[in-house]
């Protein structure tokens, strides 16, 4: 007979007979003793989401091996657990015996909190357990705490009119650390809410026991095979489906869950993500999952969940089908959600998905240009944001929460693959990520796994790779001391060339590609540099003139700030930093935008706080980074503060601008440039210029999103031109030895 409230039962009669089912019931000594863990969910579920309430049956299988007289699960601070039973089976009747539940550790977590569940004496192998709890859900969306935003809007769960979001962070169902399950999930919610989930879904009306609105409910089952945790989110979405098949036969289905007023971009990102399974399986192996979807949710987020990706609305109206936004939620259907990381023995996961997607894909369509782009903004995300005092190991990294754990996880990381695959070759790194997916999937994966793999497939001795760029932190930092050549005695007509190199930031060993003009021709060599070499030696076929090293960015170093294009993060980054405000009250998206900024600073300490300049000053400060937003009526003031730093780069006027020898005209135009101030060797001078402020309200709302780019021109919050400048090389010029 059903133990708990009544208040439960209408879950009970809505789910029907086949989930009631007796689960497989293990014996004691069939299985040798390990931790317990829950390896099956089958939740019945009622959303309501105008009073913010959950209202759950869980009855889940808990592998108990050995005696196990308690077990402490996790489960959210603000649900009611009102009952736990013990389901045994004499024949086909089923009994429901309760068990015995108390508070365990209140401090797990802010918003879980540890219930302990005593068993019978002797239950052993696989034990069934019914929960049957109910509460609140409501932790609304907050803004993330950083100027660039690198993290989603913070939530620990919600359930509410705008929406539906619940995660193994809510603590949404009850959870033993360490488990992986297999879940079936039926969820009722009123009519016209679509719920998404993990693995196969289908839905169906019922309207046996309408609402009070006469509507009809609406029931909806998932069904998922063992992965690490759940998550469901519910809105009222327009869905469209297409059939994908791959050249191997195999079949997946692809679903947009958009808002009524976004459903048009369906056909964009189904054909998107046609494109990327189309790129990456023949990388990767077969699709994971059966299905796929793009998920629209009512909070900002950038979210992969095995078999469908959360994209916050404002991204989806951006049109967010780039290879670093819906590619790299789709590798994660490989990386991460079906081989697994857990993040406390180190996150590899979001390195690797980085490299495939970010930067990888720019190889694969040919985009040798944007390739490079993605090199270079990749070293200089990690020579800005990570000194080297805040430096740690990669193998550190866990997950991000600010710009220093992005530069180290994402973008240090992905680095780290490419030198990877520099020291090995493409053929055997490329057969290493495919045997990574083959051997691991549905398993966990750390380090160790990458190294030995890529060890087996290069057939190469790595420990000495993985112990220097993943458990050591920092970068080389390499630059030319002296080149000199001289006739070779050898070879007629070539040169013998030396170069002698000054090294920062440890011994590292790792090829360095070095480009050499010559008379008639350029090269460019790939050294492998051992630990300690500072004299490299080689011969060319012709009288070299100059030597650069890394022009295209293909070496992982860290790079010193007057090296770098300059770019608006320079000024984020600098130590010492100030904004002068040059426009009118009455322009409110600028007003906010200097707001914003000195509330990031609040709990910095006083020395690294952003100075606001007086509107008056004709000069700038002697040191440090300055931002300069401005409206076109002080057209003056900034081209001569500007005129220093930027020479004829960028010319502002009252009607309009200049940038780089192309002229922007019209009320709706505005620009964001930097330029390296050369009196302050690694600060810049960086201006938000607008013809009129409200024009703007949209990039000064997002300004830290254009960090990258020496000059980006926006017409009414559009990006149309960008463009990089000053951008350093550490070329050296040749010397005759003529004593050779």
């Amino acid at each position: 007979m059903p133990v708990g409230s009544t208040r439960l039962g209408f879950i009970t009669r809505l789910i029907g007979f086949s989930l009631l089912l007796p689960l497989s019931q293990g014996q004691a000594g069939d299985l040798p003793a390990s931790p317990p863990a829950i390896i099956r969910h089958e939740l019945r579920a009622s959303i309501d989401p105008d009073q913010h309430q959950l209202t759950v049956i869980d009855r889940m299988v808990v592998r108990v091996g050995g005696s196990q007289p308690t077990l402490d699960f996790t489960l959210a601070k603000s649900l009611l657990l009102d009952t736990v039973a013990l389901v045994t089976w004499v024949g086909n009747v089923e009994r429901l015996t309760p068990v015995s539940k108390s508070l365990g550790d209140d401090a797990i977590d802010s918003n879980l909190r540890s219930f302990r569940v005593s068993l019978p004496d002797h239950q052993s192998g696989d034990v069934t357990l019914e929960w049957r709890y109910r509460g609140v859900i409501d932790d609304p969306p907050r803004e993330p705490r950083h100027l660039r935003f690198v993290t989603p809007s913070e939530t620990s769960g919600h359930i509410g009119p705008e929406g539906v979001y619940l995660s193994s962070e809510t603590g949404w169902y009850p959870d033993l650390a360490g488990s992986l399950a297999s879940y079936a999930l039926t969820v009722e919610m009123p009519g016209g809410w679509t719920t998404v989930s993990q693995g196969r879904g289908g839905a169906e009306q019922d309207c046996s026991r309408p609402r009070s609105d006469g509507s009809c409910l609406s029931l909806q089952t998932w069904t998922s095979g063992v992965t690490e945790a759940l998550t469901l989110v519910a809105n009222r979405f327009t869905v469209t489906t297409r059939d994908w098949k791959g050249a191997s036969g195999q079949a997946v289905r692809l679903a947009t869950y958009l808002f009524p007023d976004d459903a048009a971009l369906a056909d964009e990102y189904l054909d998107a993500t046609v494109k990327y399974l189309d790129a990456y399986v023949p990388l990767l192996g077969a699709f994971p999952f059966e299905q796929f979807a793009v998920v629209e949710n009512f909070f900002a987020s950038g979210l992969g969940m095995p078999s469908f990706t959360l994209l916050g609305s404002g991204s989806i109206k951006r049109h967010y089908t780039q290879p670093y936004a819906l590619g790299h939620e789709i590798v994660h259907s490989w990386i991460g959600n079906s081989v697994w990381n857990r993040p406390e023995s180190g996150n590899w996961v979001e390195g690797l998905t980085t490299y495939l997607t970010n930067y990888y894909w720019h190889e694969l369509i040919h985009d040798d240009r944007q390739a490079r782009e993605q090199r270079r903004l990749m070293l200089q995300g990690y020579s800005l944001h990570v000194t080297p005092q805040l430096d740690y190991p990669i193998a550190a990294f866990q997950r991000k929460s600010d710009e220093k754990d992005n530069a180290i996880g994402y973008q240090k990381a992905a680095m780290v693959f490419h030198q990877l695959r520099l020291e090995i070759g493409d053929e055997a790194f490329w057969r290493g990520v495919k045997q990574l997916v083959a051997d691991l999937s549905g398993r966990y994966a750390d380090w160790q796994d990458l190294e030995r793999i890529f060890t087996q497939t290069s057939g190469r001795e790595l420990r000495w790779f993985f112990a220097q760029w993943i458990e050591r932190p920092g970068a080389p930092a390499v630059a030319i001391a002296d080149a000199m050549a001289s006739p070779s005695r050898n070879q007629p007509g070539a040169y013998t060339l030396r170069v002698r190199l000054t090294r920062e930031g440890g011994a590292f060993r790792f090829i360095l590609p070095l480009a050499i003009a010559m008379k008639g021709s350029t090269a460019s060599v790939a050294v492998a540099l051992a630990a300690e070499q500072h004299d490299v030696e080689l011969v060319v076929p012709d009288e070299p003139l100059h030597v650069a090293i890394d022009p295209d960015f293909m070496s992982l170093q860290r790079l010193k700030r007057e090296q770098l294009a300059p770019v608006l993060n320079l000024f984020v980054t600098d130590q010492r930093k100030a904004v002068l405000p040059l426009f009118a009250d009455s322009a409110t998206p600028f007003k906010e935008l200097v707001v914003r900024i000195e509330a990031q600073d609040a709990q910095a300490p006083t020395k690294h706080k952003t100075t606001i300049l007086p509107m008056d000053i004709v000069a700038l400060p002697p040191s440090g980074s300055v931002l300069i937003v401005a409206t076109a009526d002080r057209h003056v003031q900034v081209q001569s503060l500007l005129a220093k730093a930027c020479g004829d780069l960028a010319t502002m006027g009252p009607d309009g601008f200049r940038i780089a020898g192309t002229g922007y005209e019209g009320r709706r135009m505005a620009v964001l440039l930097s330029c390296h101030r050369p009196d302050a060797p690694g600060s810049v001078v960086t201006v938000l210029y607008a013809m009129d402020p409200a024009a703007a309200a949209k990039v000064a709302r997002l300004l830290f999103f254009y960090g990258w780019q020496s000059a980006v021109v926006f017409d009414e919050g559009t990006v149309i031109k960008r463009e990089m400048w000053q951008e350093f090389q550490a070329m050296k010029e040749v010397r005759r030895d003529e004593q050779r």
